[in-house]
């Protein structure tokens, strides 16, 4: 039970209608619904236009406040447990509430009575609360459908991590040094634990960006021990504070499968030193990531990249919508991921 409440608080059912993409979705939605009722009484297309444009001022003043408080109500979800059958009810209750009370008060105007001799309080209720249902059943079924997309992604990050050349070179590593430096051992195997811990969380879980860092920085000791001083990383967060990294949250294992992509395709073919580059900065309400690495055209590497970068894609689109990005692709004899991504969620 403690579980369940946990997954409720931190991934709530109520459409996150802070999100630009949700926000614009449920406004286009509305407007051409609206325009196609008033299209299918067959009056001409000046009349419909008309009509449209006198019906918007009610249409978005009900829409855009229904998606304010709904934003609200969604951040107190994320702190306070609610079921998910109370989610649902406050995300019909909530606009049809905001309809009725604004039907009431429109009712005393002389303007809307000459302006909508034939408004229909009742209709324009039950048309909210009907709407607001099918909107809540549609992103919740959204996001269920990502799930497997998740899952596989989840998988084939697990697989990837339990590569045997990967888990027997560490292992190999930790033997090497038990009896030189054991200490140095007992900290390849704990980083090696720590990063098995953290892969057998659910990927939909969050955590801060500076444990995200942290968590890469085990990742490449491990690898800095077997590859050496042929792998250098530079890591850049100047323009970003140490007290901004402990409060943004980002997705667990979003940077960590980049790196061991850089490291994989860009450090491992090189015969020379190669030097992984990770940028991170805030800008406004946006957090910018880009990792850099030598590109090695000569290595048949493309199909597995791809697939790690699609996952994370898709991660993305699915927490954050059109408000997050991911590009990459070689700029100067370098290889370049750039991800952006909202600050707060």
């Amino acid at each position: 039970m403690t579980s369940d409440k946990k997954s409720t608080v931190s991934e709530p059912l109520i459409p996150d209608c802070c999100n630009l993409g949700v926000f614009s979705r449920i406004l286009i939605s509305v407007n051409l619904l609206a325009l196609l009722a008033l299209w299918s009484r067959g009056d001409e297309w000046r009349v419909v236009l008309q009509n449209f444009l006198e019906s918007a001022a009610l249409l978005e003043t009900i829409c855009l406040l229904s998606l304010l408080v709904l934003c609200n109500v969604r951040r107190l979800a994320m702190h306070y447990y609610m079921s998910g059958w109370f989610q649902r009810l406050l995300c019909c209750t909530l606009p049809t509430t905001i309809a009725a009370l604004l039907m009431l008060y429109l009712r005393t105007q002389d303007w809307i009575l000459a302006g909508f001799p034939k408004l229909n309080p009742i209709f324009v209720v039950a048309a909210t609360g009907l709407l607001a249902l099918a909107f809540q059943q549609y992103f919740e079924l959204r996001t269920r459908a990502f799930s497997p997309a998740l899952g596989e992604a989840k998988l084939q990050a697990l697989q990837a991590r339990i590569r045997p050349h990967f888990l027997f070179n560490s292992l190999n590593t930790a033997l090497s040094l038990i009896r030189t430096d054991p200490r140095r051992a007992e900290v390849v195997l704990e980083d090696l634990a720590d990063l098995f811990r953290v892969l057998m969380r659910d990927t939909r879980n969050v955590t801060s960006l500076q444990d995200e860092i942290r968590l890469c920085e085990q990742y490449l000791a491990i690898e800095k021990i077997r590859l050496g001083e042929r792998m250098q990383v530079t890591w850049d967060k100047e323009k970003i504070s140490p007290k901004e990294l402990g409060e943004i949250q980002i997705p667990s294992l979003l940077l960590q499968p980049l790196l061991e992509n850089a490291v994989h395709y860009g450090v491992e073919p090189s015969v020379e030193r190669a030097t992984v580059t990770v940028e991170i900065k805030r800008q406004l309400d946006k957090v910018e990531i880009r990792i850099r690495n030598p590109y090695h055209a000569e290595a048949n590497v493309v199909s597995g990249n791809q697939m790690a970068l699609e996952n994370i894609r898709q991660r993305l689109s699915l927490l954050y919508d059109i408000e997050a990005q991911i590009q990459y692709g070689v700029v100067d004899a370098y290889f370049e991921v750039k991800l952006q991504f909202p600050a707060k969620r």
